[in-house]
């Protein structure tokens, strides 16, 4: 899970994600209903990748992973920017991609969700 192409697949098949560079074109932003979910540094090396976590998780991965950081530039409670230096496993991270997009998806107006879903939640 530290090649870019992989990381934005995984990223887009996220039932309405899509892939923007509103912070400059350094910056890969991964939104679902308008609303960020991952930013991957990509012109870094080793990739970068800034996801949305539960705050008792944030500190709980911080604590187990020394690649798992605070979020750069971002709530240091709610995001947690994770090293692809092949430290973490990849399972680890499909966990924190897939933690990420649901709590962002569930924060989403009802109305927003079914469009996505076509009627249905994930």
């Amino acid at each position: 899970m530290n090649d870019l192409e992989t990381l934005r697949h995984t990223l887009l098949e996220k039932p309405g994600a899509v892939e923007e560079t509103p912070f400059g074109p350094e910056a890969l932003v991964y939104k679902v209903g308008g609303k960020m979910f991952a930013l991957i540094g990509w012109v870094n090396a080793p990739l970068t990748i800034t996801l949305k976590c539960d705050p008792d998780e944030a500190l709980f991965l911080r604590e187990h992973f020394s690649a798992v950081k605070p979020g750069y530039y971002m709530n240091k409670q709610h995001w947690n920017t994770v090293t692809l230096d092949g430290s973490v496993p990849a399972d680890d991270v499909r966990y924190m991609i897939d933690q990420s997009y649901r709590l962002v998806y569930q924060k989403l107006p009802a109305r927003t969700r079914a469009a996505i879903q076509g009627g249905s939640t994930p």
